[in-house]
């Protein structure tokens, strides 16, 4: 061969493998940004579930919300975060409905005909950063007379 033709050769590998090495390294950066997002979403969607869990004890701690003053199924109780409780953008509210009123549940330990079970709803919501929202809801029961 000739020395004149061999030349430019190496130049045009050495572009090659530039372009091969800035195309390998654009895609890198750009699976790495999409995992940091997917990250920060996943972190402010469990921020936000746990803010709605927060509203489940909440309702635990507050009989006035499932007292005997919440007897009527068409007025549900209304309830939100206390302020200072939760840093910005963050917080629970939700509602207690009264359902039914009815005999113990069996395995309970109380007496079907002495005692009264009381059956309630909660829908929690809880919020995080981002606008992320999280709802929870669930059945309990209050015994009493």
């Amino acid at each position: 061969m000739n020395k004149r033709a061999e030349r430019g050769s190496v130049l045009i590998i050495a572009l090659f493998m530039l372009m091969l090495f800035t195309i390998t390294g654009v895609i890198v950066t750009r699976m790495s940004i999409t995992e940091l997002k997917a990250s920060g979403n996943e972190k402010s969607q469990r921020l936000a579930f746990y803010a709605a869990e927060s509203a489940r004890g909440y309702v635990a701690r507050s009989p006035h919300l499932w007292g005997p003053d919440n007897l009527a199924s068409f007025s549900p109780k209304v309830f939100s975060s206390p302020s200072g409780s939760f840093v910005e953008n963050q917080g629970f509210d939700g509602e207690v409905k009264f359902l039914e009123k009815t005999v113990p549940p069996r395995g309970s330990g109380f007496e079907a005909g002495a005692f009264k079970a009381y059956k309630y709803k909660m829908s929690c919501n809880g919020y995080g950063p981002n606008n992320a929202r999280a709802s929870i809801e669930a059945g309990f029961y209050r015994v009493g007379y």
